[in-house]
């Protein structure tokens, strides 16, 4: 099938076979653009492809990315400081004790606001929306075009319900 992955974007996880979506979504919990990789793929890696895709639409601008620790990564502050999006991002543990014991050569600490913060689980939220469709929920397609087919078509119907 044209456009599909080897893996139909299917991959081993903790809980079996699973498929991981992609998404980014607005405040008013409606998802906005969605992209597939296999059950076992990180989250980091895609948000350049997820950025750079909403870019391709026109929708880059004037918007701020919230997004949870496993984003945090200086290889992704530089590349949203490259496209001059703001982020609020908490920084990880292990890179906050990193920076520390560096000292005066560890830099300053990336700036986070918290309460902007608190609007993250919009995303979270939006996952909900869409995964109240069962067959979203547990994947029956076979073919991945088929199942993010699925995907956007749930969030057509989202955006169309918010906008009424």
């Amino acid at each position: 099938m044209p456009g599909e992955p080897p893996d139909h974007a299917l991959g081993r996880s903790r809980g079996g076979l699973s498929t991981k979506v992609h998404a980014l979504s607005d405040l008013t919990c409606t998802p906005v653009l969605a992209l597939l990789t296999a059950g076992q793929s990180g989250d980091n890696p895609m948000l350049a492809t997820l950025v750079q895709a909403l870019a391709e639409g026109g929708n880059d601008q004037g918007f701020r990315l919230l997004a949870d620790k496993a984003y945090s990564h200086p290889s992704t502050r530089r590349f949203l400081r490259g496209r001059k999006i703001k982020h609020t991002i908490p920084e990880r543990r292990d890179q906050i004790a990193h920076r520390r014991a560096k000292g005066s050569k560890g830099g300053r600490p990336p700036g986070f606001d918290s309460d902007t913060y608190k609007q993250r689980n919009t995303i979270e939220r939006s996952f909900s929306r869409v995964k109240q469709w069962r067959g979203l929920a547990t994947r029956y397609d076979k073919y991945a075009v088929t199942y993010l087919g699925g995907i956007l078509l749930g969030m057509v119907i989202l955006t169309h319900q918010a906008n009424h």
